[in-house]
């Protein structure tokens, strides 16, 4: 008796270790003008829970333990006459999940584009178009503690595993400016293509891919050298981008076009899947073998298959418009 409830407790406890091990992904995604953020399970492709108040929020991240979400807002107070344009006029909203609402907010100069997080889940650095620099929030202590002036009409930012580099593209200047994260100062330029704006390294990091929307095409740019070695072919305002779970395929989407496109980084094969209207952000959910499509005219999400891109279900949004999603595993 004794030793069939010790198989039991112990096929119990694998049985524990196991579903921790396969636990899908939760998706956190903000839906711009429906001023919410949205929860959605990765297995199942389901919201199951929303987050109100946050107006217009575009750019989203997660802690590392999933315990806080922090969104910037596309909306910002107008300055009055004589009021310098370092007053904070915007907000970022931290949001608990556990909780279910907003538990704080934070003022920043000007209306945030997209963020970053770092590895340690420390710092949030904001760009912050319209100011040309970088806001880093110290999450614990909740307040901004530097801005960094990076270039024209900063738009996205990628952080090292190391947390040592950030990577911010500045649409207005043409580049792709180094922050030291050690010391918060701009270290050196690297080449971009024109207008650039999202980004994505490649598995190794030793690449960033860098959509160039006015040209409809991807760059790819050495990290060491900071200077293009290849360009992609993808449409007409190309815009979202992310690299799959194979780590040598990239996925693009082209608003104009209407169609996504897969890039095998290695072969240079490109496929092609239509998706219509206005195929806008997308992110790959990692371990699923999904990569989710928002729409820019309309409020859903569709999810499409890595390997056969195929699409496989779509999520109805019950507002908006799906911006940068945050993923925790």
């Amino acid at each position: 008796m004794k030793l069939s409830l010790i198989a039991l407790s112990l096929s119990g406890f694998l049985f524990s270790l196991s579903s921790l091990a396969y636990a899908s992904p939760t998706v956190y995604i903000p839906l711009g003008t429906g001023n919410q953020v949205i929860k959605v399970d990765a297995a199942t492709d389901k919201i199951t829970a929303s987050y109100p108040d946050v107006i217009n929020a575009h750019g989203l991240v997660a802690t590392p333990d999933g315990e806080y979400l922090i969104a910037g807002s596309l909306s910002e107070d107008l300055l009055k006459k004589g009021q310098p344009k370092d007053t904070k006029n915007s907000k970022l909203f931290f949001i608990h999940p556990a909780h279910g609402h907003v538990m704080s907010t934070i003022a920043v100069s000007g209306w945030s584009h997209h963020q970053a997080i770092t590895p340690d889940g420390k710092y949030v650095l904001s760009t912050h178009g319209l100011r040309n620099n970088v806001s880093v929030v110290d999450v614990e202590e909740n307040k901004v503690v530097t801005t960094i002036q990076t270039g024209m009409v900063p738009n996205y930012t990628v952080i090292t595993r190391d947390g040592k580099k950030a990577y911010v593209s500045n649409s207005g200047s043409n580049n792709v400016v180094e922050i030291d994260l050690t010391n918060w100062t701009v270290t050196r330029k690297l080449e971009s293509g024109p207008a650039p704006e999202h980004m994505v390294f490649s598995k190794d990091q030793k690449i960033i891919y860098i959509t160039n929307p006015r040209v409809g095409r991807v760059s790819a740019v050495s990290v060491k050298s900071g200077k293009i070695i290849k360009t992609y072919k993808i449409g007409k305002a190309a815009h979202g981008l992310d690299m799959g779970d194979d780590g040598k395929t990239f996925f693009a989407s082209s608003k104009k076009e209407n169609k996504l496109v897969a890039v095998n980084t290695e072969t240079g094969e490109q496929r092609e899947l239509t998706l219509s209207p206005a195929p806008y952000h997308l992110n790959t959910i990692t371990g699923t073998g999904k990569v989710y499509v928002s729409s820019r005219k309309k409020p859903l999400i569709w999810v499409v298959d890595q390997k056969t891109l195929k699409i496989i279900g779509e999520i109805k949004l019950p507002g908006g418009e799906g911006h940068q999603m945050a993923i925790v595993q």
